[in-house]
């Protein structure tokens, strides 16, 4: 059947378990305008337990209009542990039709937290409906709107939502420790198993396969494709696709003494405080702007902080003086704090005289500090409007209901993410190089919202310099947003293009 466009209406607030992450920011909360979607064969009464569903349906994606099956299915997955196992229940988009081809590219896309459902990718970005975002950023959740999903890559993939273990409906087998599954490798071996099951289970060995993680799902993404490679590459690794990058870690310790730190948030504070009317534009335009704030970044402001307290009176107000032109911070605060400004007190720094914040994982929203100096995270209206309209999409299509059965976000009470000592590096980028020397039409694809606090472009353009990838086979582009850029109109269009140049084989729609 083919859904029409549907039209908005309201619906109850779902509670749904979240919680704070290292990388994912989401908190659930109000309710949200949302839309039908399609409709299943039978919407019968919710079962206790979540029962397979597939439903047939159509859409016109990147123009082209594609007949699909829509399925929520599980898949028991055993790890090189005995008696390690899991039920992995994932939501699958597979073209249909005549001329379809049996090996179509799949592409298997996940969230981060770092465990966490594949629900912004789902709702937000890849799936057939997509949240559509006002621009006016002051707008409630409840003008958030449920749209057919044009940008999503149906037209040149099939696409997995994968749901690790403890999130989703996934559960771990009976006995099993789900902390036994809460570490980088694990978690990667984990999403490894489901891979090799689900192409087994649907016929599709020989499909080329695409891994697209965000947040922390890039950690996820780099370590399984390396995985891959050693240990099963006739399943054909292609490529993957790192949206908000977080494979160089070394990024997110802003100590004093980590002086890379400061140099690679630089662009993510220039281009929020130009986001903001924070900067003066007169006979400038932005990307002339950034291209200015990555140049001193790497120059004059790295050898400044190298330099310590050895560097001069002069040169330090000289540093001082421009980071303030480039940030809208006053060179007072630059000269107080040795050159140095967090990305978290650039967050209540910036709006300070107007009693306001920024967002977290969107430094483009802003609101109110409290009388007690607190406030929420401004950008958690999105995490809200994206969990609300999942939970719309999923009834009204598969007649299931998003509940307490439903875990966004688990509690792993610790992750283990190396051994724990101060040399570690915690290079995880290095075990892409694995794929690429594994496959020589392994290609490489990064993605990061601008105003993104959290994982940053300074840092994807530092992981990238740092690596030994081949870097014909590596590409990049920065968008309008923040940690979820797809919720900007222009940036969720644009995302969809990247999607389709990778998985092509860096072939665009007039080639």
């Amino acid at each position: 059947m083919t859904p029409e466009r549907p039209s908005p209406l309201k619906f109850d607030v779902r509670s749904l378990l979240g919680a704070t992450a290292v990388f994912l920011l989401h908190t659930m909360s109000v309710a949200c305008a949302q839309t039908s979607a399609v409709t299943p064969d039978s919407a019968a009464e919710v079962p206790l337990l979540p029962q397979p569903t597939t439903l047939s349906a159509s859409g016109v994606f990147g123009g082209q209009t594609i007949e699909y099956d829509a399925s929520l299915s599980p898949l028991s997955i055993q790890m090189d542990e005995e008696g390690k196992g899991a039920e992995i229940w994932s939501w699958s988009y597979v073209a249909t039709g005549d001329d379809i081809s049996d090996n179509r590219p799949v592409i298997f896309a996940f969230n981060g937290g770092p465990i966490a459902a594949s629900i912004w990718l789902h709702i937000g970005a890849l799936g057939p409906y997509r949240v559509q975002v006002p621009e006016d950023l002051s707008a409630p959740v409840s003008e958030f709107e449920l749209v057919p999903n044009a940008y999503a890559p149906l037209d040149v993939a099939d696409i997995v939502f994968f749901d690790p273990a403890t999130t989703g409906f996934s559960t771990v087998a009976e006995e099993v420790d789900p902390q036994s599954y809460y570490t980088v490798e694990d978690d990667a071996e984990q999403l490894v198993r489901f891979i090799q099951a689900w192409l087994k289970a649907n016929d599709r060995v020989g499909s080329p396969v695409f891994l697209l993680g965000e947040s922390y799902g890039t950690i996820r993404a780099a370590v399984a494709a390396g995985q891959l490679a050693v240990e099963a590459p006739s399943y054909n690794a292609t490529g993957v696709f790192l949206m908000g990058q977080a494979v160089n870690m070394v990024e997110y310790s802003q100590r004093r003494e980590n002086i890379i730190s400061y140099v690679v948030s630089l662009p993510t504070l220039a281009s929020t405080a130009w986001e903001l009317g924070k900067i003066d534009q007169t006979d400038r335009d932005f990307e002339s702007f950034m291209a200015d704030v990555e140049a001193f970044g790497g120059t004059g402001y790295l050898l400044a902080l190298y330099q310590g307290n050895r560097v001069s009176e002069d040169v330090k107000a000289s540093v001082a003086a421009k980071l303030a032109d480039l940030t809208g911070i006053s060179e007072e605060y630059y000269l107080e704090n040795n050159l140095r400004i967090t990305k978290e007190a650039f967050r209540r720094e910036l709006l300070k005289d107007e009693g306001k914040i920024l967002g977290r994982s969107d430094a483009r929203y802003v609101g109110a500090i409290g009388e007690d100096g607190r406030a929420p995270d401004p950008s958690g209206i999105l995490s809200s409007g994206y969990a609300d309209a999942f939970g719309t999409y999923i009834e009204n299509a598969f007649g299931l209901e998003i509940d307490e059965r439903y875990k966004q976000i688990a509690r792993t009470g610790g992750w283990y993410y190396g051994p724990p000592s101060p040399f570690t590096h915690f290079a995880f980028g290095t075990e892409l190089e694995l794929a690429f020397d594994a496959n020589p039409d392994f290609r490489l694809f990064i993605g990061n919202g601008y105003q993104d606090t959290m994982t940053t472009v300074g840092a994807a353009e530092y992981a990238i310099m740092q690596s030994n990838w081949p870097i014909e086979r590596v590409r990049t582009n920065y968008y309008r947003g923040g940690h979820m850029a797809y919720s900007v109109e222009e940036s969720a269009a644009q995302f969809g293009k990247d999607v389709r140049l990778w998985v092509r084989g860096w072939q665009s729609d007039s080639e």
